[in-house]
């Protein structure tokens, strides 16, 4: 989706200035905000592609003023209602009026699955036989398009071309899987020129590697 969120390329924010030996946690309750929302979507009821669009949908001003666990709640907070796992009343309150189903019940986080549930980077690696669109070194066009839901291509790429540096096989694919869709495609590392991005006074030996998928993508016109 076109939101506050997609930074890339945007002019008017001044410089960068990295906080000298800035902590995990600024405050205690952004460490339980982190841990709430693990703990939720343990439960099964949405995936991180649908928990990103809930963090990403957010009025500009609004998403721009939150601190970075501030959107992480205000995200945790659209899943639980839209998911019926907790009321407006209860959120207001602050207070369950219902105990945990038997079904959700049995899928608690405890403290000794925490490290395991985070080291899972593989997990959206699908075994599906999906034939390759496009091959290394072959130049390929970003769909200029702007979808209204989750979407991984960002908007500064989209409609123009780079060439693909590498296939990294296939996943599942995240735009549809914000969606509840399981769409197995391929992902390509696609290499972009500064200049193709910013035009002639960028530094010409500089570029940009992006991944992408096959619905992201097209082959660029001779």
């Amino acid at each position: 989706m076109n939101g506050a969120h997609d930074l890339g390329g945007m002019h008017g924010f001044g410089p960068i200035n990295p906080e000298a030996d800035e902590p995990v946690f600024h405050h205690e309750w952004e460490r339980r905000i982190l841990a709430l929302t693990l703990a939720s979507g343990a439960m099964g009821r949405w995936n991180i592609d649908k928990s990103r669009y809930a963090r990403e949908n957010q009025l500009p001003a609004q998403y721009l003023a939150n601190s970075y666990y501030q959107t992480w709640l205000v995200g945790l907070e659209k899943l639980l209602l839209e998911a019926g796992l907790i009321s407006a009343e209860e959120l207001a309150s602050g207070q369950s009026t219902e105990a945990l189903s038997e079904d959700l019940a049995g899928k608690v986080l405890k403290a000794e699955m925490v490290a395991g549930a985070l080291s899972r980077g593989d997990r959206f690696r699908m075994d599906d036989d999906v034939a390759a669109k496009f091959t290394v070194g072959e130049r390929v066009q970003v769909l200029n398009n702007h979808p209204t839901h989750h979407t991984r291509a960002p908007r500064y790429v989209r409609g123009h071309c780079g060439v693909v540096a590498q296939d990294h096989g296939v996943f599942v694919f995240a735009d549809a899987n914000a969606q509840g869709k399981k769409v197995p495609q391929r992902i390509y590392s696609v290499c972009f020129t500064a200049q193709d991005l910013w035009g002639p006074d960028a530094v010409a030996k500089d570029c940009v590697y992006v991944d992408l998928w096959d619905g992201h993508l097209e082959a660029a016109a001779v």
